[in-house]
């Protein structure tokens, strides 16, 4: 196997303490409401007592085949918030769930809450739509972190066993199934399972599953078959839909589910990264491309539709109707992540920070115990986000959910707050990577030194950052500040004298001999930007955006009243940012001299322009960060405003 494409390596999550600000605002509110809202969930809808296996037909929460793997998630979450901020309490109770997932455990290694308790003759006969390599998947990524984060091995070690189960009957050697999951996820989680235990069958594991999809015969039309059935009846109408019509470095495209994709997205970067396969790398990028220049929403969502949870063609962005799932969001943070080990460049970094700061916390209340799964872009009452009449006269809804029947966006939300600190910062051999500007302090190492440094800033609302060095003896490494996509124009100083330095792919690179006691503080110009669509975006012809930083703002009928789609932003309208204390804990808001159009409606729906009198009339309004909205009382929303 060749070496790796090259080295960056993400600090670890328990190197960084994040102190206060905007994130540390999230993660306690994860910690002290998210996650206890999450255990309460799983354990009245029967997720936790289901590792009992002892469910009998007629008996209620009968468990669903995706069951494992929001438990998994929700191990994953509970084990990053406790290398933070330890939580006896917590660590009992976790180490309780783990003692009945281990009592579950069958004799030959098997792990299944659904197909042990329910439908046991239907083991490994319906991967393509039964997901239990994606459940394998999440319950991997909960052992490694819980073994990081306690050092204990109980769930680590069961989850070994159960993948070297898998690892016996898939695969290429004789007497093997050549089989892969029609819901990826495993072939990240099992690279994380070989850095946690050292033992290369696990990524190479991870790379057949990568190799294999796509590959001709067809792996889902071979077992179909052998289940009796017709291939050419699935119900997707094509793999597609699972990105498994054609082999992964024959891929170009963001196609099918787009939780999926994201998922296999990012274990085809990480392949590529640990083996130095150019093919692979190559592939990814050429889909990263697909996404950013066709198919992502400004606020980093992606997968505008319902039908598919998924993609549909280039520039389709509908905004009532936008799907944009949570999952997907997140899962575009994990791929954005790994892209930048591929290939550093600040891009990736632009997305990520998009998804993370819209799409994704879009998905909780500011409370923190409710939940979107989809994340329209505008909202009008009686009309879901799927296109469809709620059925209520009178009904002012679409609101968050305390739980789904699918639950997979709370736990994965949860767990991607409570690893924030995880994206902060990377190292190369003597580089020190700053991604992420939020107040924390981290224990890194650099060019063989250790290496304290501080950031404190009141990031997204303002564009300062202040950073703290201090290393163990003076020595000389480079620190490279990410100037966002979004900035226009930026200063920077270096313990008080002003430095010149252009950005080398979106990164300042300070190269220099540091000693402790280093200061830079970095400017970052924040004006209200008025952002436009691509023109082929049908649905958006005419309007613009508004977005601060890398916040993008949207208008509420809580503060502008209804029928926000006559509201009228002019090219020279003055607008003024305020921070309001008292608005969800502290944000900051657009105020706009804007129009509304108006007129004294007379006659059926449709009439001759001349027969009315139209008119435009002055209007203030407000925007507010759309990640906050539905916080409120219910009503419309819209991301996407009318100009002129």
């Amino acid at each position: 196997m060749t070496s790796s494409i090259q080295q960056n390596t993400p600090v670890s999550l328990k190197n960084v303490v994040i102190d206060n600000g905007f994130w540390g605002a999230r993660q306690a509110n994860n910690r002290e409401h998210t996650l206890p809202a999450i255990k309460h969930q799983m354990e009245i809808t029967g997720r936790v007592d289901a590792w009992k296996l002892d469910w009998k037909p007629g008996q209620p929460h009968k468990p669903h085949i995706f069951w494992d793997s929001d438990n998994g998630k929700w191990i994953e979450a509970a084990a990053y918030s406790l290398m933070t901020h330890p939580d006896a309490e917590l660590e009992t109770y976790m180490d309780s769930v783990i003692d009945l997932i281990a009592a579950a455990q069958q004799p030959d290694g098997y792990l299944n809450i659904f197909f042990t308790a329910v439908e046991p003759q239907n083991k490994f006969k319906n991967l393509r739509d039964w997901h239990e390599f994606y459940d394998a998947g999440h319950l991997v990524e909960g052992a490694v972190a819980y073994y990081e984060a306690t050092g204990k091995r109980k769930l680590l070690d069961v989850m070994c066993r159960y993948i070297d189960t898998i690892d016996a009957n898939f695969g290429p050697k004789e007497g093997q199934k050549r089989g892969y999951d029609g819901h990826p996820e495993a072939e990240l989680a099992l690279v994380k399972l070989y850095h946690a235990t050292g033992e290369q069958r696990y990524l190479d594991l991870s790379k057949y599953f990568i190799d294999e999809r796509g590959q001709q015969p067809l792996y889902f039309d071979q077992e179909a078959i052998a289940r009796g059935e017709d291939p050419k009846q699935y119900w997707a109408k094509t793999y597609r839909y699972c990105q498994a019509h054609i082999p992964v470095r024959e891929q170009d495209m963001a196609t099918g589910h787009s939780v999926r994709a994201a998922y296999l997205y990012s274990g085809m970067a990480d392949i590529a990264a640990e083996t130095g396969d150019e093919a692979l790398k190559k592939a990814c990028m050429s889909i990263w491309d697909d996404l950013n220049e066709h198919h992502l929403y400004i606020t980093g969502g992606l997968g505008p539709a319902h039908a598919n949870e998924g993609f549909t063609v280039p520039y389709d962005l509908p905004n009532e109707t936008a799907y944009a799932e949570t999952c997907a969001a997140i899962a575009l943070v994990f791929w954005a992540w790994r892209m930048f080990k591929l290939d550093p460049d600040s891009k990736y970094i632009d997305t990520m920070e998009r998804a993370l700061y819209n799409n994704v916390l879009s998905g909780v209340s500011h409370e923190g115990s409710h939940f979107f799964y989809a994340n329209p872009l505008a909202a009008f009452p009686n009309v879901t986000p799927h296109g469809q009449w709620s059925g209520i006269v009178g009904d002012r809804d679409y609101r968050r959910s305390e739980w789904f029947d699918c639950a997979c966006c709370p736990p994965n939300l949860a767990r991607l707050v409570a690893s924030l600190g995880g994206y902060i910062y990377s190292t190369d051999t003597d580089t020190l990577y700053v991604h992420l500007y939020a107040s924390n302090h981290a224990e890194v190492e650099v060019n063989s030194r250790a290496v304290k440094i501080s950031q404190q800033t009141d990031y997204p609302w303002a564009g300062q950052i202040r950073l703290g060095v201090d290393v163990d003896q003076a020595g000389r490494f480079r620190l490279g500040l990410r100037i966002p996509g979004w900035c226009r124009a930026y200063t920077l100083k270096v313990n008080g004298e002003a430095l010149t330095t252009a950005a080398t792919k979106g990164y300042v690179l300070i190269d220099r001999e540091w000693k402790s006691g280093d200061e830079i503080i970095l400017s970052l110009e924040m004006p209200v930007e008025r952002v436009l669509p691509h023109p082929l975006i049908r649905h958006d012809a005419g309007n613009i955006a508004l977005q601060r930083g890398p916040v993008v703002y949207c208008i509420e009928e809580a503060d502008n009243g209804n029928n926000l789609a006559n509201v009228i932003i002019p090219q020279d309208a003055r607008m003024i940012t305020t921070f309001e204390p008292d608005l969800f804990d502290g944000v900051s808001v657009i105020n706009v001299e804007a129009q509304r159009s108006t007129t004294d409606w007379k006659g059926g729906l449709y009439q001759p322009e001349s027969a009315q009198h139209l008119t435009r009339v002055p209007t203030a309004i407000k925007a507010i960060p759309y990640c906050f909205w539905a916080n409120r009382e219910p009503g419309e929303m819209r991301v996407w405003i009318r100009e002129n």
